[in-house]
């Protein structure tokens, strides 16, 4: 780099090479640590049935009544102050996750209440850290909570599926580094100091997501590609290269895009925070946030959050190895769910009916439908809220992965919307997968806070038909919001949007890379599918700061006419738009419809639409 790491110009680097063909790192699953269990609670078991006359059938035994509580698995770790060795555990756990990104570990460090000294917590791949207080201040690190991209040489465009929370820091140097691209949430955290984006050597990297969270100091993205930040307070920011977008920030920097590239919303119109989970005394809980309209800063801070809880004893505590069967059963008694770190296969869909279920995963549990089949569906009901866990693809095409709300659901949500956070969908990379819709979100007023639908483009299982999957996500509900939309790499349109009154604030894209040819992405009579599709019949719908980017290296020739297709009509309102061809592979011909100057030749430079129409 040579650029000053303070130059508020820094730098406008391609990202050739973001995502380089790696083999799938084969990683054994991680052998049982410390783990700390909660008690175990039973759920009452089910009246039994009178007595039945003699000359009657017998009736058929109901399945035994499964318990609420129980220990959380050995891949849970949990600290406390007093808990030896700390430095070297969270070592052993780093150096199995460090390069393992189609691995099967799966981690969650969990950090009881107090004061820490010392420690550098290096966070690898499917790795969540978290404290257990009520408030980030309940637990404090005197340390560093750090993602660096040394396993990359520097380059940090692949630091995905890892997490922190909850916590507070005082960095050793007075600067915390998280150098992460998609899919790796900073929620709820308290630096006090001031928090790097890049990695060591200011390489490339491409994220990411800040909620709920307070960062005394300054904020340098450096070479972050592009950054949402959403009801937080930030002491500065430094600087933006493609896309940075701030909603319902104290200390945001102003309005400027595109240059700097700042979207600023002053609020966020709905959000509630992610469930998490937390001691209180000896016990484990799980707190709910309150919905909060027009929000502004963080959640936290003064005085115990606004919001529910739950105690541990009404969540099944779900291990590896369970069936699908067993998660319904568990959900049909009225237990909520509480995934532990793992993987799990699902021959049937995980089926979520009642109001105000939870399902929260630790330490990116996975669950992959073996057989063709969603792996969870939601009814249409309200304030259910889907949080912390990843989907990936199996090898038998699914027409959908998740689903919220049947087909033609059209309850009215607005009071009590149901929430995916933090939920990650993945087809191919870690072996091959097939969908033909990845996420469909049919139940009005969902919110979406924070996803990653990608299309792998590198690991293991990928090629155009290999890992085929032609759309990310549907929207058919009305009223949806989007609140850090991260979708890429489709075979056909990566968001397409039906319902009525949609807003999205950010939205990142790549196109796929692999496409052999024009022909391969023909759509009718138009150069390529938009990477974000609003419907001819949509007549309210909103966005802002929304950047799609092709890089199209099999057939750098392959021409995209737009980034974005939306109807033209008054109250389909767009706000802050980009394109970018990665150094000439591809070109984009405009930016939304046919407003827009094409992208240029191999400088990777966005073309922008700063309102549309």
């Amino acid at each position: 780099m040579t650029s000053s790491p303070t130059d508020s110009s820094f730098p406008r680097r391609p990202a050739v090479g973001r995502r380089a063909v790696l083999g799938a790192a084969a990683a054994a699953s991680a052998p049982a640590l410390l783990g700390l269990s909660a008690p175990a609670s039973a759920a009452p078991a089910s009246a039994s049935s009178a007595a039945t006359p003699a000359a009657a059938p017998s009736p058929r035994k109901r399945p035994r009544a499964l318990p609420g509580g129980g220990d959380l698995g050995p891949n849970v770790i949990v600290f406390d102050p007093s808990t030896p060795g700390i430095q070297a555990k969270l070592d052993e756990v780093f150096k199995k996750q460090e390069s393992a990104q189609f691995g099967t570990g799966r981690y969650a460090l969990l950090f009881k209440p107090g004061t820490y000294h010392g420690l550098n917590a290096q966070i690898g791949f499917y790795t969540s850290i978290a404290g257990l207080g009520l408030s980030p201040d309940d637990t404090t690190i005197n340390g560093d909570v750090t993602v660096d991209a040394g396993w990359f040489d520097g380059n940090a465009t692949q630091n995905f599926w890892r997490s922190a929370e909850n916590l507070a820091i005082v960095p050793v140097s007075g600067t915390n580094r998280w150098a992460v691209a998609q899919a790796a949430p900073f929620r709820r955290m308290h630096v006090r100091g001031g928090l790097n984006l890049a990695p060591d050597g200011y390489g490339w990297a491409s994220g990411g997501y800040i909620a709920d969270s307070r960062i005394d100091g300054q904020v340098g993205p450096y070479s972050q590609q592009q950054w949402y930040t959403r009801d937080s307070a930030i002491g500065g920011w430094l600087n933006g290269v493609w896309n940075m977008v701030f909603s319902g920030v104290e200390g945001a920097p102003a309005q400027s895009f595109p240059d700097p590239p700042y979207t600023t919303l002053d609020t966020t119109p709905v959000s509630r925070e992610k469930p998490f989970l937390y001691l209180d005394g000896g016990d484990y809980r799980v707190f709910l946030p309150e919905k909060r309209t027009n929000a502004r800063g963080v959640t936290w801070g003064n005085g115990t959050p606004r919001g529910t809880s739950l105690p541990l004893s009404q969540f099944y505590v779900a291990k590896p190895g369970v069936t699908a069967a067993t998660l319904n059963q568990a959900l049909a008694q009225g237990l909520h769910l509480l995934l532990t770190p793992g993987i799990y296969h699902l021959d049937q869909p995980v089926q979520v009916n009642r109001a105000d279920t939870v399902v929260l995963g630790l330490g990116y549990a996975t669950l992959i439908p073996d057989n063709g089949v969603t792996a969870l569906k939601v009814a249409d009901v309200d304030g259910v809220r889907l949080a912390g866990f990843l989907i990936d693809a199996g090898p038998v095409n699914s027409a959908t992965l998740l689903e919220v709300g049947p087909q033609g659901a059209s309850a009215d949500h607005s009071a009590n919307p149901t929430t995916v956070q933090d939920v990650f969908i993945r087809i191919g990379g870690a072996g091959p997968g097939k969908a033909t819709t990845s996420m469909v979100i049919n139940s009005r007023h969902t919110i979406v806070d924070h996803t990653w639908v990608w299309r792998a483009d590198h690991g293991d299982g990928v090629g155009w038909e290999t890992n085929r999957a032609d759309y990310g996500v549907r929207v058919n509900g009305d009223d949806v919001l989007a609140t850090g939309l991260f979708v890429e790499h489709f075979n056909k349109y990566d968001v397409q949007w039906y319902g009525q009154r949609g807003r999205t604030i950010f939205f990142q894209n790549e196109k796929a890379y692999d496409a052999p040819n024009q022909a391969a992405i023909q759509n009718g009579s138009v150069k390529g599918y938009a990477a974000y599709k609003v419907a001819d019949s949509v007549t309210a719908h909103e966005g802002w700061g929304l950047g799609s980017y092709c890089y199209y290296n099999v057939d750098p020739s392959i021409v995209q006419h737009h980034g974005f297709a939306a109807p033209d009509t008054a109250g389909v309102m767009f706000h802050h738009l980009l394109v970018v061809s990665l150094s000439g592979n591809g070109q984009y011909e405009h930016v939304i419809n046919d407003t827009g100057s094409p992208t240029s030749g191999t400088s990777t430079v966005p073309s922008t639409v700063v309102s549309y129409p």
